[in-house]
């Protein structure tokens, strides 16, 4: 890991490398790494670095929270059609990583809040320290999801979940979303960005196309009938085993040159 993180985005933003994986926090502690949409383009930015020199990445918060969600002053001042302009910005630059060319993992801390929590969504794996806790509370705020929430958020959790947190404005403790599906980990405080890292570097192994594969295609097969859905499987699935990576690979298994699966540890 680079002894100092450098920053982008004036700040807002740190980024660093671990090996095979690239580092974004969010850098805006004192307001809890509330999102403006200057920090989300900086945030693409970041993305758009690591997927350019990385082989999987960890968004985390810096400070006590991962991230309080939406800047509600700069979004009150906003007129309507910019704040529709707003809205695509964040859409385009969490679709960059969610059906992008690397897998990200959130290691998330304390609040997990509106836009904080779709910012999460559009990662792949979530990992969440036991004191963590999510809150949809735009219908308490008179206003609605908008960086993509209303899709991703109740693809994990069910629309009913999702419209029960919205309407309430109730917390949900991390037990319980991952209880839901929200959450791929539950982890001690102070662990998540460690066991986030630690996860990241295992995915980083994966064959580059298998990785894009996944990230890509199980969403959209996700969409279409099954009939569509198994001939899409089918040509993706040949072309994977076209690789010379996957070649390789299957080979060294082949030749005992690779672990076998093992059953997980007992706890």
């Amino acid at each position: 890991m680079t002894a100092h993180p450098q920053t982008m985005g004036d700040g807002l933003i740190t980024y660093s490398v671990d090996g095979d994986v690239a580092l974004i926090g969010l850098n805006r502690p004192d307001k809890r790494n509330a999102l403006s949409d200057r920090f989300v383009i900086a945030l693409g930015a970041a993305v758009a670095r690591a997927t350019a020199e990385a082989r999987a990445a960890v968004l985390h918060g810096h400070g006590t929270h991962f991230c309080a969600g939406l800047d509600l002053a700069e979004h009150s001042e906003k007129p309507l059609f910019e704040a529709v302009k707003g809205s695509r910005l964040w859409h385009r630059t969490f679709e960059t990583i969610e059906m992008g060319e690397i897998p990200f993992v959130c290691a998330i801390t304390g609040a997990a809040v509106g836009g904080g929590f779709e910012l999460a969504a559009s990662s792949h794996i979530r990992v969440a320290e036991e004191t963590a806790f999510f809150a949809l509370p735009e219908g308490t705020r008179g206003i609605f999801v908008g960086g993509g929430g209303s899709v991703r958020i109740s693809r994990l959790i069910g629309s009913a979940r999702m419209g029960d947190m919205m309407l309430t404005g109730r917390s949900v403790s991390a037990t319980d979303m991952e209880r839901w599906g929200g959450v791929s980990y539950v982890v001690p405080a102070g662990t998540a960005l460690e066991r986030a890292t630690e996860i990241a570097h295992r995915m980083a192994q994966n064959a580059e196309f298998t990785n894009y594969a996944i990230l890509n295609a199980l969403p959209r097969i996700a969409d279409m009938s099954a009939d569509s859905g198994l001939f899409t499987e089918a040509m993706v699935a040949s072309l994977a085993t076209m690789t010379p990576e996957a070649k390789q690979r299957l080979k060294d298994f082949l030749e005992k040159r690779s672990p076998k699966v093992q059953a997980p540890d007992a706890h």
